[in-house]
């Protein structure tokens, strides 16, 4: 039987609803030890998750306990380096939220102390896990928009449009796009805030700590190395103004295009016609996705009993897919397949978040891999 731990933070009014705590409730061969939250008026995700044990100091809960897994549900990256560093020198295996750290730096080290101590990290990245987008890569892998060509990526653009858009929702835009069709080589970038470009130090207003962030503007190309473009935009505040449902990503190629968009039930579309600017409504067929391999031995996701509604399509995502994540990282712990979202991958997405700032102040296509690992907006170049 496998110990998890549970990090589930809801002091100073944090906002969450991805449902990263229940990630491991339900599976076979799990015991969730504990939960740990220093908020003790909350006793939602300690009940709900059938924990055994409740703690106020997170550190204090994985020394006592010593799990085989602890899971990280905070959104906010400044916190992961920390929490990770003290997994890893424990050889705990982690399941963490994204973004995974707030700058390469913090991300190298990350990944260079879980090789050397063999900790898996797992990051919740989970169009990886999503069966929509596993059928849009085996469409696009199998043809069926010919050769790709472009593969256009919106953020939300809602009041985090521009730099704090492209850390919190491009980092899932930027990861798919690599699941789809392998690293990119460079990045060229526009960012601008207020109109005008953004410089070193140029910084903004965010929702949340979720580190350095800069512009309300942003358009950024990355070519992949089998020849894709790759299109980023987020403006602030489109949708006050226009449709809400921006946040999504669509692969063109020469036969045609497949779109999804994260609403509604988030279904995949494919317009076979060609060449086709955006969605075209008439032109596109909603497809039938294959239904998803069961988790054997598990039990059946009982969505209300972990706050969940399952008529709400995002909390049906959120709620199988953390629960795929969390079995495949148990799986490739046991040796028995490959993990999905690794710290690796989640490192690549960060490369091109920060290669689109480095790009737009340099005024340079910049290749990827960046050699500079420092953040490009950190004012003193540290």
């Amino acid at each position: 039987m496998k110990k998890v731990c549970i990090v589930f933070d809801t002091g100073d009014g944090r906002r969450g609803g991805h449902f990263t705590e229940y990630a491991f409730c339900g599976l076979p061969g799990v015991e969730i030890a504990a939960l740990a939250d220093r908020n003790r008026d909350s006793e939602n995700a300690f009940r709900r998750s059938g924990a055994h044990n409740r703690y106020y100091d997170w550190e204090e809960m994985l020394e006592a306990e010593k799990p085989d897994f602890a899971v990280f549900c905070s959104r906010l990256p400044e916190e992961h380096c920390r929490q990770i560093r003290f997994a890893i020198e424990r050889g705990i295996h982690v399941l963490c939220e994204k973004p995974l750290a707030a700058d390469l730096e913090q991300a190298d080290d990350l990944v260079r102390r879980a090789e050397n101590a063999g900790v898996l990290i797992q990051v919740a990245h989970l169009a990886r896990f999503a069966p929509v987008f596993q059928e849009m890569k085996r469409l696009i892998d199998a043809g069926a928009i010919g050769r790709p060509l472009t593969c256009y990526m919106r953020g939300k653009e809602d009041q985090r449009g521009g730099g704090e858009d492209m850390m919190v929702l491009g980092t899932h835009l930027f990861d798919l796009s690599v699941m789809l069709f392998g690293l990119p080589e460079s990045v060229w970038a526009e960012v601008r805030q207020e109109g005008f470009p953004i410089r070193r130090g140029s910084s903004i207003e965010v929702t949340e700590p979720v580190g350095l962030c800069a512009g309300d503007d942003i358009f950024a190309r990355f070519r992949y190395a089998n020849g894709v473009n790759g299109i980023f935009e987020s403006r602030r505040g489109m949708l006050k103004d226009s449709r809400p449902d921006r946040f999504g990503i669509v692969a063109a190629g020469t036969k045609g295009t497949l779109a999804m968009r994260y609403n509604g039930e988030r279904s995949l579309r494919l317009c076979e016609n060609f060449p086709v600017p955006m969605e075209d409504e008439a032109a596109f067929r909603e497809l039938s996705l294959p239904p998803p391999a069961p988790i054997p031995g598990a039990a059946a996701l009982d969505y209300a009993a972990y706050g969940m509604d399952k008529d709400n399509a995002s909390h049906r995502y959120f709620g199988d897919n953390n629960r795929r994540a969390a079995w495949n990282l148990l799986c490739a712990a046991n040796g028995q397949e490959a993990l999905k979202s690794s710290a690796k991958d989640a490192l690549n997405a960060l490369e091109m978040i920060e290669g689109v700032y480095a790009s737009s102040i340099s005024g340079k296509t910049m290749e990827l891999p960046l050699a500079d690992r420092t953040h490009p907006l950190a004012a003193d170049g540290k």
